[in-house]
């Protein structure tokens, strides 16, 4: 006889999501438009149910939360396992319990004969329409188990979701977005680099082939862990389609002892069926109520000056005073010193893993540094790649054991430094101590640019077992640790840019380095992908040099710098090339964003449906009262005339009065009617459903409006 409760159902402010616990496992029966009080959940069994195919089980295995060979399911499994006995690999287990507290439950199945127990931990956020879930697994038997492979969860969806959206790239040209329609069989991406990684990122949407950015069906799927990763969206030959996120653990990376268990990493999905922009806001609202402990709206993000691009590795201190100084002058509210710093550090060959200031260099340490930016009104800032080291270092002399490395396997060179073993307690106290006398020598820093430079390729500890699944841990656990103990301190996430971008890092990092391109049009195409499921305030997004030292592009400052202005904005140049007017433009932009960061920080992203040669999108108040659009011209149109441009995501009832904030000088080779429209008021319907004529504009130029409701 049933002992549990036969139906799970969560609700959000707009979603419902039941679970099916009639049979021996879980499963999802529907997840959608919040169903209403007065619905029932049994129907939706006779509903749903299917017949036997033709040359198919008699018996159809379920597609359950975990679904097993043990039951008979030949579909990807949620959980694969090995022991001493060859038996767990065929585990079948049970609902043995359900817990449920509004919008959370946990559902524990147990296997009697194998001795292995799943708790799923379940969690549907009402403000954000977004789950959380994790899986875990628990040995009870007398064998030590190897888990080899275990989704965070196994969502089902249904045919019409045809539509798959990827998220990949490369080192500058990351988050870059691919469509193709889902097919019979297996999508699979997997991420064996020991972080995030460039390429793949872990998050996949599922779309109506019909959707698009303000209407239509959408599924967003996404796992915050910060190390190996595997995303599948399989379709079976019976109709039935899912979507598995987990973990990619390397054979023998997790054993389970008598009594031990292993976690999955969270799996966060949300719903929409307003569109895509809909589904990214259901996932920014989640990000700053639950994961940042930073709240931009109240305490303002600072415009960033980093030194990187300006110096390299040349530092000294009357050329950092002199940068601090035009920074500041420019607009700048804190200052980040980048590599170069430390101990024997004059190139990226030694140095690494000597966390002391080079005397030669700063021969009275960081304070007259620190005193000068302080005394022109800026935080300080530093950088740090903790995690690595150089063979040419006092560290690695001393403990070449400490790094990650397997016996008979060569090392691969790579930005000639290796990675450092945390799983070693030794490491993270030596790393712990080292960072934490800077900061204790220094308490004026505010400020670390967390870096990793360099892939995993030999993940093997000093037990000569893979070493991703708890590197990742102890890395989390050294943030936490440190910032604990210096809560005043910011932290970012960088791995050579945009490798370590995830909500795994997101709970112990206030931002993220979006990409090492600063070519503006580049981080169109990035910053757009990025924001399916990133706000703005966490997309570190800087101003570049007037030459790309990337891809050699030449772009105008106006360009520029209305790119960086719709992120986290800061500039990433060697002031000293400006000319006047340079000079002038990316004070103005600094200025307009400080003016409009709260809104840029706190408001709705409305990405807006545009042809392949622009990028136009808008960030609206959430009570609709101002709102900043862009549109950003990459190559020309087709056509004689660009097409009008639409504010969707406004009031239809409000007024609205438009002006254009940026460029503040903006050439036309003949007038157009947008000089004519500058300041004027016109209601939120005519300019959502009627837009206005965009006028002609040269590529790699852009134009950014401003919408304040006038009552």
């Amino acid at each position: 006889m049933m002992s549990h409760s036969p139906f799970v159902q969560l609700d959000s402010i707009s979603t419902s999501v039941v679970i099916d616990c009639t049979n021996k496992q879980p499963r999802i029966i529907y997840w959608g438009k919040k169903l209403s009080a007065l619905s029932s959940i049994e129907p939706l069994l006779a509903l749903g149910k299917r017949q036997e195919a033709k040359c198919a089980p008699e018996i159809e295995p379920l597609l359950s939360l975990t679904p097993c060979y043990g039951d008979g399911f030949i579909g990807a499994p949620g959980l694969e396992l090995r022991s001493t006995d060859g038996n767990a690999w065929m585990f079948s287990g049970e609902i043995n319990d359900i817990q449920q507290n509004e919008n959370h439950c946990t559902i524990s199945m147990f296997d009697n004969v194998r001795k292995i127990k799943l708790n799923y931990q379940i969690s549907l956020n009402y403000e954000s329409n977004v789950l959380s879930a994790a899986t875990e697994v628990c040995n009870m038997s007398d064998n030590i188990i190897e888990v080899d492979w275990c989704a965070s969860l196994t969502v089902p969806l249904h045919d019409h979701f045809d539509t798959i959206h990827s998220f990949e790239g490369r080192w500058a040209n990351e988050f870059r977005r691919s469509k193709l329609q889902r097919f019979m069989g297996g999508y699979l991406k997997e991420n064996r680099k020991g972080k995030t990684s460039h390429d793949n990122f872990p998050g996949v949407v599922l779309s109506n082939s019909n959707t698009n950015e303000t209407q239509g069906e959408c599924f967003g799927f996404h796992l915050g862990w910060s190390g190996n990763h595997r995303t599948r969206v399989e379709s079976l030959s019976d109709g039935r389609n899912f979507v598995q996120l987990g973990e990619l653990l390397h054979p023998g990376e997790v054993k389970l002892k008598a009594g031990e268990c292993y976690q999955t990493p969270l799996m966060y999905v949300s719903y929409s069926k307003q569109g895509l922009s809909t589904l990214s806001n259901n996932f920014h609202t989640y990000v700053r109520a639950n994961l940042l402990t930073y709240n931009a709206t109240e305490k303002l993000r600072p415009v960033h000056y980093n030194t990187w691009e300006a110096i390299y590795f040349d530092h000294s201190y009357e050329t950092l005073a002199d940068l601090a100084n035009r920074a500041a002058k420019l607009g700048a509210e804190r200052f980040v010193l980048d590599d170069g710093w430390f101990k024997g550090r004059r190139g990226d060959d030694a140095g690494l893993g000597d966390w002391v200031v080079d005397k030669a260099i700063y021969p009275q340490g960081l304070a007259p540094l620190i005193k000068t930016v302080n005394d022109n009104g800026m935080e300080f800032g530093i950088w740090f790649e903790p995690e690595m080291v150089n063979p040419d270092s006092d560290l690695y002399r001393q403990h070449p054991d400490w790094i990650l490395q397997a016996e008979n396997c060569q090392q691969i060179p790579f930005r000639n430094q290796y990675v450092l073993d945390l799983t070693r307690s030794e490491v993270v106290e030596y790393l712990d101590k080292a960072i934490s006398e800077i900061l204790t020598a220094y308490p004026q820093i505010k400020y670390i640019k967390w870096d990793m430079n360099r892939d995993i390729n030999h993940a093997n500890n000093a037990q000569g077992y893979p070493a991703v699944h708890k590197q990742t841990l102890a890395l989390y656990e050294l943030i936490k640790s440190l910032r604990a103990r210096f809560p005043s301190v910011e932290f970012e996430s960088c791995s050579s840019g945009g490798a370590r971008v995830d909500y795994g890092i997101l709970r112990y990092t206030d931002r993220v380095w979006t990409s090492d391109s600063n070519d503006a049009l580049d981080r169109l195409s990035i910053q757009k992908g990025c924001s399916f499921f990133f706000p703005s305030e966490v997309m570190g997004s800087h101003v570049g040099p007037r030459d790309c030292h990337i891809t050699g592009r030449n772009i105008k400052i106006e360009t520029r710098v209305g790119v960086a202005l719709f992120g986290h904005m800061g500039m990433e140049m060697d002031p000293r090339e400006l000319t006047e007017h340079e000079a002038k433009v990316l004070s103005d932009g600094f200025a307009l964003h400080k003016k409009n960061r709260k809104l840029i920080h706190g408001g709705t992203v409305v990405r807006l449906d545009s042809q392949d040669c622009a990028v136009n999108f808008g960030i609206v108040a959430k009570d609709q009262s101002e709102a900043l659009y862009a549109h950003n011209l990459i190559n020309e149109y087709k056509g004689a005339l660009p097409p009008s441009y639409f504010f969707t995501g406004l009031a239809e009832s409000k007024n609205y009065k438009l002006e254009r904030v940026w460029p503040v000088e903006f050439d036309e080779y003949r007038e157009s009617g947008l000089s004519q429209l500058n300041g004027q008021v016109f209601s939120g319907e005519h300019l959502v459903n009627f837009g206005i004529q965009l006028p002609i504009m040269l590529p790699e130029t852009l134009v950014v409006f401003k919408l304040t409701e006038v009552k």
